[in-house]
């Protein structure tokens, strides 16, 4: 069998573990940071039977407090990444970070890592301190990534508000980020408006597919567009199996999003091995055929990956 492709796959460099720790950040998500390295990453795919993996750092990204070093912190990131992949050619693919919700700093890095670095694309947090995808004030960052074509990964956050007392942010509220992000997305017509961007949205897209007619219908009765078109613009989004590779959300995902739609991710290191191998578990042993799932429709989206070892 040909090796996963991997489309959310975290790192977490030492110089940017360093900074979130004096930052005061030690569980992004209500998780502890963990321990990462290219070699446990390599090591992890190997014997996960993944092929490849475009990395990404995850939450709480690089705008913290006043967000004063965030651009040099994103510098650092991207240009790591980009020397991971260039030293690991066929293994490592990169997700560049960007500097939200300052808009013009996002629009030079986005710049700087697809152009100059050949990031495969970008990590945007479903909201910024607040600031949703979607929100007219990111048109000039839409505009420079549907100018280069780009994918985009988006990728929950903690809500802009207190968490739910017993309830760690990664176990709810991430998918409530995501869907309210693919929410405001198709609310504010982006994926019409920019259709040249590719959106992956992360964890089978939080609980769009599971309640995208509701959904549709309070969109619907907001603006009178075309209930169909609605639902056309939330199926067209990509969406990864990381922790939903279930028998429970896999079906519904399947039957709600687009043929070629549907793209393999692990979430390591954030998730343990002992879940990564649970969901490809539940993965292979469905009734549906996981070649596209696993790794033909990511080689579509991301052509440097086509020779990803076999």
């Amino acid at each position: 069998m040909t090796g996963y492709i991997d489309v959310q796959q975290h790192m977490i460099p030492a110089d940017y573990a360093r900074w979130l720790r004096e930052h005061g950040v030690h569980a992004p998500g209500g998780r502890e940071l963990p321990e990462w390295s290219p070699a446990l990453a390599l090591e992890l795919m190997d014997r996960q039977g993944i092929a490849a993996a475009i990395l990404s750092v995850s939450t709480p990204g690089v705008h913290l407090g006043d967000g004063t070093d965030a651009s040099a912190m994103a510098r650092t990131i991207n240009e790591f990444g980009a020397r991971l992949a260039q030293a690991h050619p066929g293994r490592f693919g990169l997700f560049a970070t960007l500097t939200l919700p300052d808009v013009d700093a996002a629009v030079t890095e986005a710049a700087h890592a697809l152009d100059e670095l050949a990031a495969d694309g970008v990590i945007l947090l479903a909201n910024s301190r607040g600031l949703y995808l979607g929100d007219p004030a990111l048109d000039p960052l839409m505009t420079a990534l549907d100018d280069r074509s780009a994918v985009v990964l988006v990728h929950p956050a903690d809500l802009p508000g207190p968490a739910a007392p017993g309830i760690p942010p990664f176990a709810a509220d991430f998918l409530l980020d995501t869907t309210r992000a693919a929410f405001n997305l198709v609310r504010h017509n982006v994926p019409r408006r920019f259709p040249h961007i590719r959106f992956i949205l992360a964890h089978a897209g939080g609980f769009l597919p599971y309640a995208a007619h509701r959904l549709a219908l309070a969109l619907f009765a907001e603006t009178g567009r075309d209930l169909d078109h609605i639902l056309d613009d939330f199926a067209d989004f990509y969406f990864d199996t990381a922790l939903s590779a279930s028998p429970a959300a896999l079906p519904s995902l399947l039957a709600f999003a687009k043929p070629g739609h549907v793209l393999y991710a692990s979430d390591w290191p954030f998730v343990p091995e002992l879940a990564v191998s649970y969901f490809n578990g539940h993965l292979q042993n469905s009734d549906q055929d996981t070649t596209d799932i696993g790794h033909r429709n990511a080689r579509l989206l991301f052509p440097c990956l086509s020779e990803a070892r076999r």
